[in-house]
């Protein structure tokens, strides 16, 4: 989508619908995610709304999606 990028402020994402994942703990402590365009999904980080969005292409999501399911970020968690 043009006029979408990395590093733009979450409020300037055109057409961002935020998600939440009803997950999320009692500080609101979450990634939200909007679909931008056809092929384009951003995430913010839901305590910082006025800060920067990262842009990913719809497969890059799927393979980060996949990694998690495969258990390869389980080093990751607490």
């Amino acid at each position: 989508m043009i006029g979408v990028h990395n590093g733009m402020a979450s409020g300037s994402v055109p057409g961002a619908a935020w998600v939440k994942a009803s997950a999320c703990d009692a500080l609101n402590s979450c990634v939200e995610v909007a679909r931008v365009g056809e092929n384009e999904i951003a995430m913010q980080n839901s305590r910082f709304p006025d800060g920067p969005a990262l842009v990913f292409t719809r497969d890059e999501i799927v393979a980060f999606f996949g990694g998690v399911l495969n258990g390869d970020f389980d080093s990751m968690t607490v």
